[in-house]
């Protein structure tokens, strides 16, 4: 398999670890991803081993403020902790991910987790539709932000956070996990990425 993959709109990406499955339908402008058995990214506060088997398709961050955003739906039936992400990756100690993940409890949910050494994990709102959108934002030095949509027009705020800078380039892109699971597959529709920044992150533009 080829370790890169083109998608109209983006620079040329890259999988952050080995490469997995992935699909890009052109006519629909939709990437479809599908991972492995049992593989996360996580660094675990509580002190069980990090695990680093998930594999972003990802690409260098530009250097000035941007947005990067896509309605990501998960498709089939979802085991625990199953999710579609857009991440952000320096290295094994420094990254994040903004998920459409299945809680424990069976229902869809926003979450992130921003690591910094150890992983901070947080659930944000209930996702009742099929679908959600997600949205990475570059604020400019070691900032960053995340927000979710239902409509991908009006932005609910999820984090602010900074990751700190470091030698290794950022990446930014799309993972799809399944730490308890056979496999998860996630589609990553309207992809959009805009140079621009997001000046108040909590009036939903």
């Amino acid at each position: 398999m080829s370790s890169t993959f083109r998608i109209e709109g983006l620079p040329e990406l890259e999988w952050t670890h080995s490469a997995s499955t992935a699909r890009y339908d052109e006519q629909a402008r939709a990437l479809e991803l599908t991972s492995a058995a049992g593989v996360d990214w996580t660094n675990d506060a509580t002190g069980a081993p990090p695990q680093h088997e998930a594999s972003s398709l990802s690409f260098v961050a530009p250097a000035s403020p941007f947005t990067l955003q896509a309605r990501v739906e998960v498709v089939g039936e979802r085991t625990t902790f199953d999710a579609g992400a857009l991440t952000i990756w320096r290295d094994s100690d420094h990254w994040a991910k903004l998920c459409f993940e299945f809680s424990p409890q069976g229902e869809a949910m926003v979450v992130s987790v921003v690591t910094r050494g150890l992983s901070d994990d947080v659930n944000s709102a209930v996702v009742t539709d099929r679908a959600v959108w997600l949205r990475i934002a570059f604020l400019g030095g070691d900032a960053w932000a995340f927000h979710a949509s239902q409509d991908g027009v009006r932005w609910d705020f999820v984090r602010l956070f900074s990751l700190v800078d470091g030698a290794a380039p950022v990446r930014v892109g799309f993972m799809v996990q399944a730490p308890l699971g056979d496999a998860c597959t996630a589609v990553f529709g309207q992809i959009g990425l805009r140079a621009t920044l997001v000046s108040d992150l909590r009036d939903g533009s």
